[in-house]
């Protein structure tokens, strides 16, 4: 049987981690248009904070680390949805025609579609369909935190709240399965995880932390300060 190379390459040795760099065409070519995008009335630190984000997410060898470690692909994400996504929303806002409900129901879709188990294989499989949902995971997340960020009116400033305080309970409860599951679901990371000195369903345990932790943490003090902008501007009109 053929074996299987995902795309951010094989999975590295600890000792060689420092050297797994990714430079495949695509991010390389995709980082490079960003950076070369001179765009009028673009913050230059959102952009420059989004640029270097996707290069940490696709280039570094964090990529590389995620076929090893699960717990480095919820790391992964996290680095997409909580750094790139509204870094990018801030330099170039993104809305969805149908609105900031669209763009939460998006980004929750794939949210879940990513830790599906068959989902999960098939993008491990499949370049087309790995970039397809890396796409559509940091697009709908760009398109929510474009609302977020950008909401025109302080009651929909208050409502953008509750969708954020919703994601973190999306996470956390996705978070919680993957903490508590008795067996393994990712049985890619089987065999690989071992070198770090971690079990599969330890390394499975530790991806679970890592969102209920570095992942709702913010979200939760985020949620809370639009909150309390959103009231402090209703209080005033």
């Amino acid at each position: 049987m053929e074996q299987i190379i995902p795309v951010c390459g094989p999975a590295p040795a600890p000792d060689l981690l420092y050297t797994a760099w990714n430079v495949a065409p695509l991010p390389i070519l995709a980082l490079a248009l960003l950076a070369a995008m001179r765009i009028p009335g673009v913050q230059k630190g959102p952009a420059c904070a989004a640029a270097a984000a996707l290069f940490l997410a696709f280039v570094s060898p964090l990529c590389a680390l995620t076929v090893a470690l699960f717990a480095a692909r919820g790391l992964h994400h996290l680095v997409l949805v909580l750094v790139a996504a509204p870094a990018l929303a801030l330099a170039w806002p993104h809305r969805l025609p149908f609105g900031r409900i669209g763009s939460f129901i998006g980004l929750s879709a794939f949210l879940w579609l990513w830790h599906l188990p068959a989902a999960y294989t098939l993008a491990w499989e499949s370049p087309r369909f790995y970039w397809l949902m890396q796409a559509g995971f940091l697009g709908s997340a760009w398109a929510f935190w474009s609302h977020v960020f950008h909401a025109e009116h302080p009651a929909e400033r208050v409502a953008s709240v509750g969708m954020v305080l919703a994601l973190a309970g999306q996470m956390g409860l996705i978070a919680a399965i993957l903490t508590f599951s008795p067996r393994i679901l990712y049985l890619q990371h089987v065999g690989a995880t071992e070198a770090y000195g971690l079990g599969a369903l330890a390394d499975q345990q530790l991806a679970g932390l890592v969102m209920w932790v570095p992942g709702m943490v913010p979200l939760a003090l985020l949620g809370a300060l639009l909150l309390r902008r959103g009231w402090r501007e209703a209080s005033l009109t």
